[in-house]
């Protein structure tokens, strides 16, 4: 893992530079039979290099555009991430790697730069190459001075794609510039530099945002109400059907300017309630709760939500949903702590206003219940940490003294619960996951388990559950091992993983002691099989 650190700011929030995430699963009949093998670092073609100051110093020199710059706009749009972007939107072409390259921008930058589309968008090199290249004629075409930081700015503008004016002005001065002015560093696991940007005093020869007073949204007084046309919303069904009962949680699949001005366009004919920034500093409400919002191009399918609110099955999801976009990519490595902290706070309060129950059944995923064509928020949103923070701000926490630890370490508490593998295991994304995912493997002669770890302060009876998702090709006896913290076993059993899956399942009441207890998930049994190793409660 990786840190941003701004050093001329307070904050700092954490940033994994490594590439993207799982590509959309196609859904099929019964969950797809996943085959073990050794879990790629990079499932975008290659990983990124430890330092990434050479890959921008390199372009910068090659192509005659400054690599303060290239930082820059590499940080507004991605937070410097190797992304892989799926259309969010319709008519919305995907982004990729460092630069978010997307569309002709890509098309061209690749040819300009001397590499394949495919490398452009998948190799870190070629993609901060083929960006380089793109601004370079785009300066070219301007008559940009390019020793004049500032004459850059309109260049930065066109190569966002954002056509409205007011959210490409935005994107200059409080995005890309605002980054040249105040400088970011981003630190490697073990405190070198990734990749810095010294702070550069310039002021964007850009129109800047007009000045106004904008008025708050009217469901949410924290937010700022950018309305979207009538065309990009409706009303709701009427009856029980059209009450909202659930948030659905997106990525814009690109930054927040591009995501609200996209919303705001009559010719987009989509839209969502609300939108938040990737800092947690601003969040834009376009449409009022109590209209449908055209967020979800889904029928409501409860098999692939746990089997929940079944009696909404075939209505269209975007009459009892309120739709939430994030800037940024179901692909990115994580998020920042202020952009999931106000997102739920947003989720409080619409939870609260509309009796909508605070839990992981109705706190969803887009993806989750339009698993053939989107994957957002992606496999490293932080659910626990996510839904203990909205249950927190409206007063309903996590019963006391339980605990959940997810196979995703970034939705655990690190004081009282983490998790670690041994051994090849895969990563998986079939619906019906706990959390943001799950490991599965072989079944052979070998425990290389998957390990579920607690902390407790005193010795205690606990009991203990598991969650999984089910499939043909699962383990019927998949064992599942307690230990106490001296490492002593406190109790095992065996679990059919063809069935049950999508919930909690109870495997029994053990006596632990104080200190980090365990439970395995071990690949001990009967070959022929995967085991599922997704997340476990203790209560």
């Amino acid at each position: 893992m990786s840190t941003f650190r701004n050093p001329f700011a307070a904050a700092a929030v954490a940033l994994v530079l490594s590439a993207c995430g799982p590509q959309a699963q196609q859904p099929t009949e019964a969950p797809p039979a996943e085959t073990p093998s050794q879990p790629s670092t990079d499932t975008a073609g290659s990983a990124l290099p430890r330092e990434l100051d050479p890959l921008f110093a390199q372009a910068a020199q090659e192509f005659n555009v400054p690599a303060e710059l290239l930082k820059a706009v590499s940080y507004a749009e991605t937070r410097w991430q190797m992304v892989r972007g799926e259309a969010e939107f319709p008519g919305q072409e995907p982004a990729f790697g460092l630069m978010a390259l997307r569309g002709e921008h890509l098309a061209r930058g690749a040819a300009l730069a001397g590499v394949t589309v495919e490398a452009a968008s998948t190799d870190a090199l070629s993609n901060v190459r083929a960006g380089a290249a793109r601004l370079s004629q785009l300066a070219t075409d301007a008559n940009v001075e390019r020793g004049d930081l500032a004459a850059w700015a309109p260049v930065v503008a066109e190569l966002s794609g954002i056509t409205l004016p007011e959210a490409q002005a935005e994107h200059v001065h409080r995005g890309v510039y605002s980054v040249l002015n105040e400088g970011a560093v981003a630190l490697n696991q073990d405190g070198s530099v990734a990749v810095s940007l010294e702070p550069v005093k310039v002021e964007a020869k850009f129109e800047r945002p007009q000045v106004r007073a904008m008025a708050a949204g009217p469901d949410y007084a924290a937010s700022i109400w950018r309305p979207a046309p009538t065309g990009n919303y409706g009303t709701r069904t009427s009856g029980a059907a059209g009450d909202p009962s659930m948030i659905i949680i997106h990525t814009c699949e690109g930054s927040y300017s591009s995501c609200w001005s996209w919303l705001t366009n009559s010719a987009a004919g989509v839209s969502a309630h609300y939108v938040v920034n990737e800092s947690g500093s601003e969040i834009s409400q376009l449409v009022r709760e109590a209209n449908r919002a055209y967020h979800i191009g889904a029928t409501y399918d409860c098999s692939l939500n746990s089997s929940k609110e079944c009696w909404l099955n075939g209505v269209q999801a975007n009459h009892f949903t309120i739709g939430i976009e994030h800037g940024g990519y179901a692909s990115q490595s994580s998020f920042p702590a202020g952009q999931i902290d106000a997102s739920a706070k947003l989720s409080c309060d619409i939870a609260r206003d509309n009796a909508i129950i605070k839990d992981s059944y109705h706190i969803v995923a887009h993806g989750k219940l339009q698993p053939a064509t989107r994957t957002d928020p992606g496999p490293n949103w932080p659910w626990s940490t996510y839904l203990s923070k909205i249950n927190s701000y409206c007063g309903t926490a996590t019963p006391s003294g339980e605990i959940i630890i997810d196979s995703n370490s970034a939705n655990n508490d690190a004081s009282k619960a983490r998790f670690s593998l041994t051994g090849a295991w895969s990563d998986g994304y079939s619906a019906g996951y706990y959390g943001s995912g799950y490991y599965y493997a072989a079944t052979e002669a070998i425990s290389a388990p998957a390990t579920f770890e607690f902390y407790l302060p005193t010795a205690q009876t606990r009991t203990v559950d598991a969650w999984w998702v089910e499939g043909t090709n699962r383990s019927t006896t998949a064992p599942f091992i307690a230990y106490n913290a001296a490492g002593s076993e406190v109790g095992r059993v065996s679990v059919n993983q063809q069935t049950n899956g999508g919930k909690w399942v109870q495997l029994g009441t053990y006596s632990f002691s104080a200190g980090w207890n365990k439970v395995q998930l071990s690949r001990w049994t009967t070959p022929g099989y995967v085991v599922m190793a997704d997340a476990v409660r203790v209560r």
